[in-house]
């Protein structure tokens, strides 16, 4: 099995994604009913059988052209725990979060993405954020930037936000899984920004990174599917980012805490300003 993740291959990625987005995600938005929505650790963590209908189109599309592959999907490994320990092994890797957004999208809120990221021999190396309803896909390959693909094919670069004074800063932070004196630090920290948003989607929120409409994102749980496609693209774009005490980002490790920022500089300060 080649490792060698090609541009033919990231464009056939990305065509699954949006497959999923056409054949199962857009058709049943909207029209769920209760027996379509179920609950997994509680009643915040939700899934639905749009999840897990994309997740078993998008896998049976990797593993057919991708033989021997790994699939790292998040209902199969909420499932299947065990399947997380064999990622550092396989050769090649296809990290996959069907419905980023599930709670938006079983209220019915138009604020949900379809999330994949590449590793090969241990490194990321691709990633694609689909957003079903615009039919768009923001993109990277490690060492040729990040990009945008619209549903017309039309394809554009992407730029992060420059740097700027932490009053003029705006993001995201996900307070939710901090422990509890890093979560009042970071709540009195928030008072020296500009503005703090949510969008309970971590797809939409690295879109907005990457396209330059937010300076950071901060968040402390690090499941791979969340992360990974997100964290490639915003650097690819020209960001930077690490985990809280300075290391590198990895998809292999859950804890340890993410900032993205403009740049090194802006990871400390926001980092120093939110967490210490």
């Amino acid at each position: 099995m080649t490792t060698q993740f090609t541009a033919a291959d990231l464009d056939a990625l990305i065509a699954l994604l949006a497959d999923a987005g056409r054949a199962i995600i857009m058709p049943r938005f909207r029209h769920l009913d209760a027996g379509a929505i179920h609950t997994k650790t509680g009643p915040l963590d939700l899934v639905t059988d749009a999840d897990l209908a994309a997740e078993t189109l998008i896998t049976q599309g990797l593993q057919a052209r991708f033989p021997g592959c790994l699939v790292i999907g998040e209902e199969a490994t909420a499932a299947n725990p065990s399947l997380l320990a064999r990622m550092r092994e396989a050769p090649l890797v296809f990290v996959l979060d069907p419905i980023d957004g599930t709670a938006n999208y079983a209220a019915g809120l138009p604020l949900f993405a379809t999330m994949a990221a590449v590793i090969t021999n241990g490194e990321l190396s691709a990633a694609a954020i689909h957003d079903p309803l615009t039919a768009d896909t923001i993109h990277a390959s490690v060492g040729q930037g990040a990009h945008r693909t619209t549903h017309t094919g039309t394809r554009a670069p992407l730029k992060t936000r420059p740097p700027a004074p932490l009053s003029a800063m705006t993001g995201t932070l996900s307070w939710r899984f901090l422990p509890h004196n890093e979560r009042e630090l970071a709540i009195r920290g928030m008072l020296h920004l500009a503005g703090v948003y949510d969008f309970r989607c971590a797809g939409h929120q690295y879109s907005l990174l990457a396209t330059g409409h937010m300076h950071f994102s901060l968040y402390n749980r690090l499941l791979p599917w969340d992360h990974a496609p997100g964290y490639l693209i915003h650097r690819e774009a020209g960001g930077y980012g690490a985990r809280f005490d300075g290391s590198p980002y990895s998809p292999f490790e859950t804890t340890g805490g993410l900032i993205c920022a403009p740049d090194q500089t802006s990871f400390t300060t926001l980092r120093d300003t939110l967490l210490r």
